[in-house]
């Protein structure tokens, strides 16, 4: 019903610290040419994230809209017309949204873990 929600406001939470750290990074005492590659890199590793999670909310989101669970007028979740209905969608919600947004968040960090090995293997053999 509101799974979608739960990735989605994981995407904005992202944004957010991808804003502030640029902001930490900037008043940091660090060479200019440091700052730039450490939010270059920061930046690049956290947008792919990013996109993954918007992305499968987007396409959860035009998903729920399809089968008339989310609509263009209030209350907007369908869900949230009966109480009783509310309940199961704060469960599916703390269930399988919270179970997409940190398999979406693993899938991202061992997508990280690989490249780096793979860039430190690469070094290596051209040692």
């Amino acid at each position: 019903m509101a799974c979608f929600l739960v990735p989605l406001t994981e995407a904005v939470l992202t944004s957010a610290v991808k804003g502030i750290y640029g902001k930490v990074v900037t008043k940091s005492t660090i060479s200019e040419a440091e700052k730039n590659l450490k939010l270059e890199s920061f930046n690049s590793k956290v947008s792919i994230l990013q996109k993954m999670l918007y992305g499968g909310s987007f396409l959860l989101a035009i998903e729920h809209i399809y089968h008339g669970e989310v609509v263009f007028y209030p209350p907007f979740l369908t869900a949230m017309k009966d109480p009783s209905d509310t309940v199961e969608m704060l469960k599916e919600m703390s269930t399988v949204g919270v179970s997409m947004a940190v398999l979406v968040t693993a899938v991202w960090g061992i997508g990280l873990f690989v490249s780096h090995l793979l860039k430190k293997s690469k070094k290596a053999q051209l040692s």
